[in-house]
């Protein structure tokens, strides 16, 4: 984990499932209950993530928008970016390809998100 001022860059592991996604969401909020105005989930690593830990994401999302802290992703994988994508996962969350964009900020035109106070996500499958 880096601290930059009141950014905390948290490094994902290479795969979230079921058997650590509870353990990425306890830490995401952990960092973001230590004062993290921005917090960037760095998932470049990532090349797996399945509903679980999709699940997870958004519930640290959710809990970082009513908290007004905000929450950016990391994401470079492509499988990963599909999941994120399917899901709407990518409509919530600003999602960069680096660290560094996702310092400066800006989102591609490609990859212009919706206002995420009207985006939702399917976490539970479609159920």
């Amino acid at each position: 984990m880096l601290w930059i001022g009141q950014v905390a860059v948290v490094t994902l592991p290479e795969e979230i499932d079921v058997t650590n996604a509870y353990m990425v969401q306890e830490e995401l909020l952990s960092v973001m209950n230590q004062g993290a105005a921005l917090l960037i989930a760095d998932a470049s690593k990532t090349n797996f993530c399945d509903s679980a830990g999709v699940s997870a994401l958004v519930r640290v999302f959710r809990q970082a928008s009513s908290s007004a802290s905000v929450m950016r992703m990391v994401v470079s994988a492509p499988a990963v970016l599909r999941v994120l994508s399917i899901t709407g996962v990518d409509r919530l969350v600003d999602i960069f390809p680096s660290v560094a964009a996702s310092l400066a900020g800006v989102v591609e035109p490609d990859q212009a998100q919706p206002d995420s106070t009207t985006a939702t996500a399917d976490t539970d499958g479609g159920a």
